[in-house]
């Protein structure tokens, strides 16, 4: 009898359920997609990444919620692939696996300093602010008045909005109410913005650049130095629409700014952070100015500068953790793979086995950029399943009971879902308020337990 695959999705972020959505509109009705998630919650880096002021991107999750709602996709919250199942489980219930654990962890600097209290990760701070149950109990110290956030992407955009809004501007958000009265406590009134390279080279989006300059109460500035472009960038500016909006945005922002504005966000071009220093916290940030030599690296210039920072917050990219027994190419942090398809040492494929997203490809992208990702990891999949082939050893049922694990269903999270939407309405907050730690989450989801 021929059979259409069951399949496990590692991740029910936007990868994992673009993943699970293509299954189900490149097979018959009779496919069957099972996504398992760590959390209790779905929809990863669109509810834990997404800055909370951005609710159009947020809103994402409405479409994917038509995913977890469709009869052929069931949600399995609060199982861990290495603690609660391991690839050999998956692989003896599941007729393949799509990995899609996105990129979880910061990279490091590498410089003096580094580890100093005050020197904080932008993971650790994007998760706490978006309510990630890992972060719940992260305690950051905001007393400092001035601040430095390295990195010229859009991560590090978002950390310097939130740094620079005020509690007014971000109550009709869902923040956790301790993250609320953390920022409310928050003495930060300058924050440096700081990039290795030229502005012709910044990742941010133009639309995210651009918000930076409509907060009220907000001097944005940029000397007019740091966007003198060499002949190659100004080529770029020229030719690139993206880069020419960037740029375009940012020569607005050269002129003496408003020194009656209560708080600043400098963002500073031609600066590699060279120490963090400090003896017993952060107490400053040494920068040396850089440029671009003929082969278009990055080399210094011997010109130094301290910034009188308290705190520190790297956001020069994320990258990808092994998972246990799975192939990883510890130079890039990907799963090695052609097409999702993972590929072994030897180079050659690996049986039913596949990956999707950031793990797949590298944190690049943006949401949307997932959807083309899956689509292709799948539709490899269904070429190499054999439907006449073998049928699993086991159901991933007769697994989680055999070793007691309570699982999360769809319709446990739908009360977490509603109990965050009452918790807003309860506050005046908005359309939701996170709940983030993890015991409130699980007595959430099953509220008559």
């Amino acid at each position: 009898m021929t059979v259409p695959p069951h399949v496990a999705v590692i991740g029910s972020g936007p990868a994992g359920l673009y993943a699970a959505e293509a299954l189900v509109k490149q097979t018959d009705d009779h496919v069957r997609v099972d996504v398992f998630d760590r959390l209790p919650s779905p929809y990863g880096l669109v509810r834990y990444g997404v800055a909370p002021d951005h609710k159009s991107i947020k809103s994402i999750a409405r479409y994917l919620q038509r995913v977890l709602e469709n009869p052929a996709v069931r949600f399995f919250g609060c199982v861990e692939l290495g603690r609660d199942l391991a690839r050999t489980d998956l692989l003896d219930c599941y007729d393949a696996v799509i990995y899609s654990t996105g990129a979880m962890v910061d990279r490091q600097l590498g410089i003096p300093g580094e580890d100093l209290p005050g020197s904080i990760a932008a993971t650790d701070f994007v998760n706490w602010y978006c309510g990630h149950p890992d972060a719940a109990d992260h305690a950051f110290d905001l007393t400092a008045e001035e601040v430095a956030v390295i990195g010229v992407g859009n991560v590090a955009v978002d950390v310097v909005r939130i740094l620079a809004k005020t509690v007014d501007e971000l109550r009709e958000t869902d923040i956790p109410v301790h993250v609320m009265e953390a920022l409310a406590a928050s003495k930060v009134r300058r924050v440096h913005m700081i990039g290795r390279r030229g502005p012709a080279q910044a990742k941010f989006t133009t639309k995210e650049l651009r918000e930076l300059g409509e907060l009220p109460g907000v001097a944005v500035h940029v000397r007019p130095e740091d966007m003198d472009l060499d002949p190659a960038s100004a080529e770029v500016a020229e030719s690139d629409r993206h880069v020419r909006g960037n740029v375009k945005v940012m020569n607005g922002w050269t002129g003496d700014p408003d020194e009656s504005r209560p708080r600043r966000i400098d963002v500073r071009f031609w600066r590699a952070p060279v120490e963090i220093l400090g003896t017993e916290r952060v107490e400053g940030l040494r920068v040396e100015r850089t440029r671009l030599d003929e082969s278009g690296r990055v080399t210094g210039t011997g010109e130094y500068e301290t910034l009188p920072v308290g705190i520190v917050m790297r956001s020069v990219g994320y990258q990808s953790v092994p998972l246990d027994g799975v192939p990883f190419d510890e130079r890039a942090y990907v799963v090695p793979n052609e097409g999702g398809r993972i590929l072994g040492p030897d180079g050659a494929a690996v049986p039913r086995e596949y990956v999707a997203g950031w793990i797949k490809r590298g944190p690049s992208g943006v949401v949307g950029t997932n959807k083309s990702d899956a689509a292709e990891t799948v539709r490899n999949l269904l070429e190499d399943h054999d439907p006449d082939g073998p049928r699993p050893a086991r159901t991933v049922e007769e697994l989680l009971e055999s070793r007691g694990l309570p699982v999360i269903t769809y319709a446990d999270w739908l009360h977490l879902d509603a109990a965050e939407i009452e918790l807003a309405r309860s506050l005046g907050r908005g359309e939701r308020v996170k709940l983030a730690r993890w015991e409130a989450m699980r007595s959430a989801c099953r509220p008559d337990h």
